[in-house]
């Protein structure tokens, strides 16, 4: 697992062992950004279900302002901790390790780009994006980066907040949504 493009390009990132965390593909991970990447220079990132924190650490590398990531996991959020010092990007990020909903039901700020990337099947991403819409942390013309199985169905959301565009790349599927007003 490495970083793509920008600042930190080519450095090799430190994985999670076992079989709890499932890191996104270099070429899922292309294709992501490529579909964000006129949304990522000087913006605000969540990239929530962090795991190693490679979708924050690629967002910081392109031109992200600032990053925050959220974990679970106490040994991911110290990976992604040394991940981050060893990309140089500490400085611009925030690490969070706790759940998902706590974060999201206490945050206070807004962000421009949102990743989702939870473990499949587990119903934490429609409760994510449900959460997200109910609360509204995305700010005007944001976008949320949804990783899912293939066969996922997302919830309707609530106005100003629309699913986008579906991408399908074998098994899984990108999904964006996103804040209109």
């Amino acid at each position: 697992m490495r970083v793509i493009t920008g600042e930190a390009r080519g450095r090799r990132l430190k994985e999670l062992s076992g079989m709890d965390t499932r890191p996104t593909t270099d070429k899922v991970k292309e294709s992501m950004f490529n579909i964000v990447q006129f949304d990522i220079e000087g913006r605000k990132v969540l990239d929530l279900f962090a795991g190693t924190g490679q979708l924050g650490i690629e967002a910081l590398s392109r031109g992200a302002e600032s990053a925050v990531f959220v974990d679970v996991r106490k040994d991911a959020a110290a990976l992604i901790r040394e991940n981050l010092a060893h990309c140089g990007f500490a400085g611009r990020a925030r690490v969070v390790q706790g759940d998902y909903l706590a974060f999201l039901t206490g945050c206070r700020e807004k962000f421009d780009l949102v990743f989702l990337d939870p473990p499949y099947a587990s119903g934490f991403l429609e409760k994510a994006l449900e959460t997200i819409a109910a609360i509204d942390i995305v700010s005007e013309n944001g976008i949320i980066v949804c990783e899912s199985a293939q066969e996922t169905v997302l919830p309707e959301l609530p106005a100003p907040y629309a699913v986008e565009r579906e991408y399908r790349y074998g098994k899984i599927k990108l999904t964006t949504c996103r804040r209109t007003v």
